[in-house]
């Protein structure tokens, strides 16, 4: 799934959907943005396989499908909509170099406010480079 995350990130939100996916690359203060559409979206394969797999004794292997993608946007909501962007106003520290580093790199991804020039498009894995950057409020 990272990898799909990462193609879609760069290719599709930072492409053709930038309309979408702009308004979560500014300051706001309104509780949901465009690029929340994209959770809609996503959500529908995740459904489809699911529904499909207990409705049809030949796809049982759909289930699994169906539940991974539940579970990386699950994952994917927690880490970036919680801890990273503070959506949901939690108490969180990143004491990990793992963590730090993942954030970081948002950060850094965040820098831009335009659909040219990002970097770090990833989200469970972001290179080392991002280890040694100075957090920047997103």
């Amino acid at each position: 799934m990272e990898w799909v995350a990462w193609f879609t990130h760069k290719y599709v939100m930072h492409g053709f959907l930038w309309t979408w996916h702009r308004s979560h690359h500014k300051v706001h203060n309104h509780a949901l943005e465009r690029n929340d559409l994209f959770a809609l979206v996503f959500s529908i394969p995740s459904i489809a396989f699911i529904y499909f797999s207990t409705a049809s004794s030949g796809y049982t292997y759909l289930t699994s499908v169906g539940v991974g993608i539940l579970c990386y946007g699950l994952f994917y909501f927690i880490f970036h909509d919680v801890i990273v962007h503070r959506r949901i106003k939690i108490k969180f520290r990143a004491n990990s170099d793992y963590m730090k580093r993942m954030m970081n790199a948002h950060y850094v991804h965040h820098e831009k406010h335009t659909k040219e020039d990002c970097e770090a498009f990833g989200f469970l894995y972001a290179p080392k480079k991002y280890d040694k950057i100075n957090k920047k409020t997103v």
